[in-house]
């Protein structure tokens, strides 16, 4: 006996990810990050496929450096699973790895300085088809907003968002996802519900990701899940994830010193967290 669910989707504009539907009524795809070091092929690529095999629909490799552009050619390669490509300052980056063959781009409009390589972006992404996911962290809003608000809240959040929405939006680039996260649940929700008041309905334009950021402990990040209260030993997301950055991924190792065991449990948590996840989409579509 099946119950029909209680859960009424927000209408969105669909956009794909590789072979993968993200918003309007599509699925809830799965998508982890890797935390190896990119340039380390073998090791990207072993991870890869074993979040594959766990049922991650999409993966994100952080690509912090040219090098890491040029390991990215070679793991794309090797796998036909989507894959994001997380790109923080460096516009020839993020033009690399669209020569690459990459199937969206982790980038904020606001970060890569001049308008003409903003530009020059959007219009190869458009070329190529591929969308731009744009992430809001409050733990690394801008200088002019924290002193505008004094500390992280969900209105600087959409403030935040809405900046490199219009950015994109100059551009006339319509296919792109929007990513608010927090480590605070509730701030989570009211920056989404305040940015889901500004954006159009029911075609809208933008497809929100919905995750929440976790807390750091020795062995394990703990995020808290919105559809049941309890706390996990994953990162709940749907479509979406935090930037890499120098540690390769979101699941980092303790900075206290640990024991190999314990940093070898560290090396698989993205192919937990994507089980887990994919048995808990299980149980809630069911």
């Amino acid at each position: 006996m099946r119950m029909q669910s209680p859960i009424v989707r927000r209408k969105s504009r669909q956009i794909m990810v590789g072979k993968v539907p993200v918003g309007g009524d599509a699925p809830i795809a799965v998508q982890s990050m890797t935390n190896t070091d990119t340039c380390d092929v073998a090791a990207t690529l072993d991870q890869i496929r074993r979040l594959e095999a766990v049922g991650a629909d999409i993966v994100r490799v952080s690509v912090p450096t040219m090098d890491a552009a040029e390991a990215f050619r070679k793991i794309r390669a090797g796998t036909t699973v989507p894959l994001v490509a997380d790109i923080h300052f460096d516009y020839r980056i993020a033009m690399k790895v669209l020569e690459y063959g990459v199937d969206c781009l982790r980038i904020n409009p606001g970060n890569i300085g001049r308008d003409e390589r903003m530009r020059t972006i959007t219009e190869s992404a458009r070329d190529k088809g591929v969308p731009i996911r744009i992430g809001v962290n409050a733990g690394s809003l801008g200088k002019e907003l924290m002193r505008k608000y004094g500390e992280p809240n969900a209105d600087a959040m959409v403030e935040s968002a809405l900046h490199h929405i219009d950015i994109l939006d100059s551009y006339n680039f319509q296919d792109f996802k929007v990513s608010l996260k927090a480590s605070e649940v509730f701030m989570t929700v009211a920056a989404y519900r305040k940015l889901a008041t500004q954006i159009v309905t029911p075609a809208s334009r933008y497809h929100r990701s919905r995750w929440f950021a976790f807390r750091h402990s020795e062995k394990f990040g703990r995020s808290r899940s919105a559809v049941d209260g309890r706390h996990r030993r994953h990162h709940s997301y749907f479509a979406g994830g935090r930037s890499g950055g120098r540690d390769q991924g979101w699941f980092r190792y303790s900075q206290e010193p640990g024991s190999a065991p314990q940093r070898r449990e560290s090396c698989r948590l993205p192919e937990l967290l994507a089980s887990e996840l994919r048995r808990d989409c299980h149980r809630q579509c069911a």
